[in-house]
C-alpha cells in the first residue's frame, strides 16, 4: 500500500514537472501574478495563502524535500535539514527581491533540478563509491536552499510591484511558504517512514531514488532547453 502510494507520489510530481515544461518553474499564476501586481500595503491573508500555495504545488521544492528526508532516521535530522532549507530559501528570496538580484530564470532553475540529481545521487551512496569523498550534506542542503530561493525571486522581479509593504508582504509569504512546506512534508514523511517498515525498503529505495534522479535531469532538461530557446 504504502509502495503504491509513494508511487503515484513520485509519478504525480514528475509528470507535473513535465507538463510544466521550461518556462513554468517556479513561475507565478495569472490571476496571483495580477493580485501581486496590484497589491500595495500589508495583505496577510493573501500573502500568507500565496505562499503556502507556491510551496505546495511547487513540484521542485516537493522533489528536493523527498531526498532530503528520505533516508533521515529521527525526528532532530528532520527538523536540521528542513530548517537549513528554509533558512536558505528565505533568504534569498528576500535579499533577491528587495536588492534587486538579478539571475537568469532559466539558469537558476536548471540548478535547482541538478539539485533533485545531486540528493538522490547522494541518497544512493554515489559519492562516496564514484568521487571517494562526501560533500557536508547539511552544507549542500543549505546552499541549495539559497537556490531555491533565487528561482522564485526571478519570477517576483518580472513583475511591477508596488514598494509599499512589499518587505512585509514577503515576509507574510516566507511565513506561508514554511506552512505549506509543513503540511506537505507532513505527507511525505508519512509515506517514507510507513514504508521504511517494509523487509524490501533498501532494494525498493535504490529504485525510488533511481527515478528522483530521473525527474531532477528531466526538469535540469527542460530549463536548459528554454534557456537555449530564449538566447
Amino acid at each position: 500500500m504504502i509502495r503504491l502510494e509513494l508511487s503515484r507520489l513520485l509519478t504525480v510530481l514528475g509528470i507535473t514537472a513535465i507538463a510544466a515544461g521550461a518556462a513554468l518553474g517556479h513561475g507565478v499564476a495569472s490571476g496571483d501574478a495580477a493580485f501581486i501586481e496590484q497589491s500595495a500595503g500589508l495583505n496577510i491573508g493573501p500573502w500568507l495563502y500565496l505562499g503556502a500555495k507556491h510551496m505546495v504545488t511547487g513540484y521542485d521544492h516537493l522533489l528536493f524535500l523527498l531526498g532530503v528526508v528520505f533516508l533521515l532516521g529521527n525526528a532532530r535530522d528532520v527538523l536540521i535539514y528542513v530548517t537549513l532549507f528554509s533558512l536558505g530559501h528565505s533568504l534569498t528570496l528576500m535579499t533577491g527581491v528587495l536588492a534587486g538580484i538579478h539571475v537568469n530564470p532559466y539558469l537558476i532553475d536548471a540548478v535547482i533540478g541538478l539539485s533533485v540529481v545531486y540528493k538522490s545521487f547522494d541518497n544512493l551512496g554515489g559519492f562516496e563509491r564514484v568521487v571517494g569523498w562526501r560533500p557536508w550534506p547539511r552544507l549542500m542542503v543549505l546552499g541549495f536552499g539559497l537556490i531555491h530561493g533565487f528561482g522564485l525571486a526571478t519570477k517576483i522581479q518580472e513583475l511591477e510591484i508596488p514598494s509599499e509593504g512589499l518587505a512585509l508582504n514577503l515576509g507574510l509569504f516566507n511565513v506561508g511558504v514554511e506552512l505549506g512546506q509543513l503540511l506537505a512534508l507532513g505527507w511525505i514523511l508519512l509515506l517514507v517512514l510507513t514504508w521504511r517498515r517494509s523487509a524490501s525498503f533498501s532494494v525498493q529505495s535504490v529504485a525510488a531514488n533511481t527515478v528522483l534522479m530521473m525527474l531532477g535531469f528531466l526538469l535540469t532538461g527542460y530549463q536548459l532547453l528554454g534557456y537555449l530557446k530564449a538566447s
